[in-house]
């Protein structure tokens, strides 16, 4: 049972933990990296050309989720949050 004047808590992986510039650069630099690996992936001639190309594919898939959603995982297990969005003390 939950009481009507409890608090309502927001998940930990909701929480915003990058700053806006850096939500940009992270969109900007994800999809620069999900666009050239899909190119390269095109004409990729060995085993390990294809395996790197789709590391650099999922690492800028990474890059755009995180930008988008404002939440970095690592930076939440790190106990990071920059000093601009960190409350009153």
């Amino acid at each position: 049972m939950t009481s009507h004047n409890a608090p309502l808590s927001t998940p930990g992986w909701r929480t915003v933990n990058i700053t806006p510039a850096e939500r940009l650069g992270r969109i900007a630099v994800g999809l620069a990296g999900i666009v050239a690996g899909l190119v390269l992936l095109a004409g990729a001639g060995s085993v390990l050309a294809v395996v790197l190309e789709a590391l650099l594919v999922a690492a800028g898939l990474d890059l755009l989720v995180t930008g988008a959603l404002g939440h970095c995982p690592l930076y939440a297990r790190l106990g990071h949050t920059p000093k601009s969005l960190r409350g009153p003390r």
